[in-house]
């Protein structure tokens, strides 16, 4: 690995994109420490490091930005739930379903509908956000000298005009740079709150020699669930199609065989990110009106086993319901049929339909329960021992660091192998 990276660097393009995305991604890190106009930036900080989960998960996507109040608190999150919403309208709204369709004029109408509901997005985040500080529960009191309205102006256009930033270098990144710019972002978010983990695992004890055996076994046992996570994530269910031979003039075609991959884990995080927004979002809006039976029902839901029973629930039923809007068994009978291919012994059209589907409910179930687990066993463990570590560990953490690593090397491998050269993965 390390001379395909050496190799990568010899080229004069590959090396300026690699170079690029990290240009980029140095800036949308010194963003993240920017703090917003007006904001009390200690009493802020103070108020914060005693707030629940949910804020704390919510500020592990957005590295740190959240907590100092910074011109890119609002991360990520308004991309990602609006290019969520895109995915779903596709198979809800024909219009969209068609510009999934129409190739490359489609996919820019999609774009532009995505920038439009993110900007929406990050409004409303925004205003949420001035609210929630502003209420009882932080008590962020601004500057007296200022009038409040041009107060909550100025930190509400911030706030979206660092979103918007955000979306831009990610968007830069997927077109000039080297892999998806939006999951890099991400990866950066969660990769930079280790170091931080780290000490304070080490502190977390009373005593500094347990305190790093304690935190050097952590990261053992990170490093042994990685290749675990990788041939989970690259795992496949291969179905067998064959192809009808047929002559077509004096040449004979057809004949071979091949294979329908299905993959184990078809619906990636996306399960995981919905569930979690389901699962904190009643935090934030107790803590925002300050309600009282709503406290304690976001308090219940935040952590312990109620937390860890939705999560497995919404985990399963969120990966069956992506996987069924991502892959359509009937499109690929339809597209194997018109090819000339069939799955031996079972025939072509509906019955070829009904196969596909029962296959594919079974392998995701496996994938499900992969997901619920990795989601759920950090946050036991976190529970009872209270290490932040873990908590950086966690499973949504360390899946999308190794989905979107494995992504970008994928990206990298491609560009070598243009140049003739054996990329990463031999």
């Amino acid at each position: 690995m390390l001379s395909s990276l050496v190799q990568a660097f010899k080229i004069s393009e590959l090396r300026t994109k690699i170079l690029f995305t990290l240009g980029i991604l140095v800036l949308y890190r010194l963003g993240a420490y920017i703090p917003v106009p007006g904001i009390p930036f200690r009493a802020f900080a103070d108020s914060f490091s005693n707030q629940g989960v949910s804020m704390v998960m919510l500020d592990l996507f957005t590295g740190g930005a959240l907590s100092n109040f910074s011109v890119f608190a609002l991360g990520i999150m308004p991309y990602i739930t609006a290019s969520i919403i895109m995915q779903l309208m596709q198979g809800v709204i024909p219009a969209v379903g068609r510009w999934a369709r129409e190739g490359e004029t489609g996919r820019r109408r999609i774009t532009q509908v995505t920038r439009y509901l993110t900007m929406g997005l990050a409004l409303i985040n925004a205003i949420g956000y001035l609210f929630l500080f502003k209420s009882s529960a932080y008590g962020v009191v601004f500057s007296p000298d200022v009038p409040e309205i041009v107060t909550n102006i100025l930190v509400v256009f911030t706030l979206v005009v660092g979103a918007a930033l955000i979306m831009w270098m990610g968007e830069l990144i997927t077109q000039r740079g080297v892999g998806n710019g939006m999951s890099l972002i991400i990866f950066v978010s969660i990769i930079s709150s280790v170091p931080s983990a780290i000490f304070s695992s080490v502190n977390l004890q009373a005593d500094t020699g347990m305190g790093i055996a304690i935190t050097v076994l952590i990261l053992l046992v990170v490093l042994i669930c990685i290749p675990a996570i990788i041939y989970v994530e690259r795992a496949q269910r291969r179905i067998p199609v064959s192809y009808a031979k047929r002559v077509s003039g004096r040449r004979m075609m057809g004949g071979q065989s091949s294979y329908l991959p299905l993959k184990v884990n078809a619906a990636g995080v996306i399960p995981i990110i919905f569930a979690s927004c389901l699962i904190y979002f009643p935090a934030q809006i107790a803590a925002l009106f300050n309600i009282d039976w709503l406290t304690g029902v976001s308090n219940a839901m935040s952590a312990g086993v109620v937390n860890w029973i939705l999560t497995v629930i919404f985990i399963v039923f969120f990966a069956y319901f992506y996987t069924s809007i991502v892959f359509n068994p009937n499109d690929t009978a339809e597209n194997l049929q018109r090819q000339g291919g069939f799955i031996p012994g079972i025939r072509p059209g509906e019955n070829t339909v009904q196969y596909v589907k029962n296959v594919l409910h079974r392998v995701t179930l496996p994938g499900a329960i992969f997901l619920a687990i990795i989601a759920v066993v950090p946050s036991i463990l976190f529970y009872f021992t209270g290490n932040t570590l873990i908590q950086a560990f966690g499973g949504t953490s360390i899946l999308i660091m190794i989905s979107v690593a494995l992504d970008t090397m994928n990206k990298i491998e491609s560009q070598l192998k243009m140049y003739n050269y054996d990329g990463f993965f031999k």
